[in-house]
């Protein structure tokens, strides 16, 4: 942003602001070391993917969208909602106590509630697409070969992964066990079908036959 301070992180020119360390503070108290490390590599990545691509975008928006994408996602998690619509209110309620406007707060909540799901975040606002495609690449390797690749091994150097991919299936499956009826409409479905014994999921084809209209 125009006038913004600004850092380097793991090599990455990041904004240097007040909410933006706010943001890296909520998350380090909300976050297991692991999921604090996703989180911080997933706003680098966003924010790499934006200025290599000349992307205009909000960066203090882009920081907090994906600094607090997965501040619900653990092994204790109990609803009531999806834990991205849980972490959505959370992260739209702090950037509103921080003094953000209603535009950057609901860009904030969109990147959050959006960031399982890549087949709608990335066609957003492009705070919501980088939010979006950053969370990807740490996660699924998405345009893994778009940032080069001495840039990727410093981030992960300096915020190693620590077991990521063994400690979110952990989160994926106690979500796909206590709360199936959130997984019907998104990827934890994938890892209650693979991993969870007696896991079953609601169906959108009897929510269709079920609906309560004569036809």
């Amino acid at each position: 942003m125009p006038g913004t301070d600004n850092r380097v992180v793991a090599g990455v020119l990041v904004p240097d602001t007040p909410i933006v360390d706010r943001a890296l503070e909520y998350a380090r108290q909300r976050c297991e070391p692991y999921l604090f490390n996703h989180v911080v590599r997933s706003w680098l990545f966003a924010t790499r993917l934006g200025q290599i691509q000349n992307i205009t975008h909000d960066a203090e928006v882009v920081a907090v969208g994906t600094l607090l994408h997965d501040i619900t996602l653990n092994e204790s998690f109990a609803g009531p909602r999806r834990f991205e619509v849980e972490a959505a209110d959370l992260a739209g309620s702090f950037a509103r106590e921080s003094g953000l406007d209603e535009r950057r707060a609901q860009l904030i909540w969109d990147s959050v509630a959006l960031n399982s799901t890549p087949s709608i975040g990335l066609y957003k606002e492009a705070e919501v697409s980088l939010c979006t495609a950053g969370i990807c690449l740490d996660v699924i390797g998405w345009q893994y070969d778009r940032i080069p690749s001495k840039e990727i091994e410093r981030i992960v150097a300096e915020f190693p992964r620590l077991g990521m991919k063994m400690r979110m299936t952990r989160c994926f499956c106690h979500i796909a066990k206590v709360k199936p009826e959130l997984t019907y409409d998104n990827f934890v479905r994938d890892f209650g079908e693979r991993f969870v014994e007696g896991y079953k999921a609601p169906s959108s084809v009897d929510f269709v036959a079920d609906a309560p209209f004569p036809e």
